[in-house]
């Protein structure tokens, strides 16, 4: 049995399909399948089972899942250890893309000043996807939204953030001093896809006023909101982060008022892995990062 067969294996079971999971690992689909076939013929049994469009892990399979991610984060951090000199070595951070474009270079950059002799690399998933990768290892620290709903993941709050109500330029709003949700509620919304918290945080925010906002397009990029919003398809409200770099006059963001709706922005990792002196470092510049950047 080989380490890489373990990865791959893991990838499977965490995609649920070979095709995507062969893509992640930058292997071939036909390679990826010949390792899966030498590992159930060394076990003696299927760790999948095929059915029509996913697959699923069987006892044998479930149980190999939990050993595999024991060994492999025995292995890195082993390595972790054994290689930690607190200046050179690799960070792998992970962020939701309504995060990562507008939060992140800023704070790679601050992070670059104090350690330029480490490497870090950027992962963007949507929450569920990057909360999986930092419980098998291939995240060290994430920056997501709450709530967060995984255990065995130590989470720390950064900040709260305020989501502005975005409307095209010329809207009947657009002129109004005090907007109140209620004033809102006539107008379609566009959200970002049910794979993204924000949408979420949006939606949980109107229902605690009765009010259940009317989607009428979502999309996978807040860019693509910000846009439709724009063309004048409806009105939506956007991270406070996202507005600052919008310099587009089609657009115009208003606060709503009290109480304002807001998110929370929060690191996590994985306590039961090591935690290098680079990623201690990481955390506490992105403490610092955030006092001098938060809305």
């Amino acid at each position: 049995m080989e380490i890489s067969q373990l990865r791959y294996f893991l990838k499977v079971a965490e995609w649920k399909n070979f095709t995507r999971a062969a893509e992640d690992l930058l292997v071939s689909q036909p390679a990826l399948s010949r390792s899966i076939g030498k590992l159930e013929e060394e076990l003696g049994q299927p760790v999948f089972e095929r059915q029509s469009r996913s697959i699923v892990l069987t006892e044998a399979g479930r149980l190999l899942q939990s050993r595999a991610e024991q060994i492999l984060s025995l292995i890195e951090d082993t390595k972790s250890e054994i290689t930690d000199d607190g200046r050179t070595g690799r960070i792998r951070i992970g962020a939701i893309p309504t995060i990562a474009p507008y939060f992140l270079p800023g704070l790679l950059q601050a992070f670059a000043a104090t350690s330029p002799e480490s490497t870090l690399t950027v992962q963007e998933e949507v929450t569920e996807k990057l909360l999986q990768r930092v419980a098998q290892g291939e995240v060290d620290v994430a920056l997501l939204a709450l709530p967060v709903s995984m255990q065995h993941i130590e989470i720390e709050a950064l900040f709260d953030e305020e989501l502005l109500l975005a409307m095209p330029a010329g809207h009947p709003l657009a002129t109004k001093r005090r907007i109140t949700i209620a004033d809102v509620r006539p107008y379609p919304f566009i959200l970002l896809d049910e794979a993204h918290c924000l949408s979420d945080n949006i939606v949980s925010f109107c229902r605690q006023k009765s009010f259940h906002p009317v989607s009428v397009e979502k999309t996978s990029q807040l860019a693509t909101v910000q846009e439709l919003v724009a063309l004048g398809h409806g009105v939506s409200m956007v991270p406070q982060m996202a507005r600052r770099l919008d310099q587009d006059g089609r657009r115009i963001y208003s606060s709503l008022h009290a109480p304002k709706p807001q998110r929370t922005i929060a690191m996590a990792w994985n306590p039961y892995r090591f935690q290098s002196r680079l990623v201690e470092r990481f955390k506490e510049v992105t403490r610092k990062y955030r006092v001098a950047n938060a809305a």
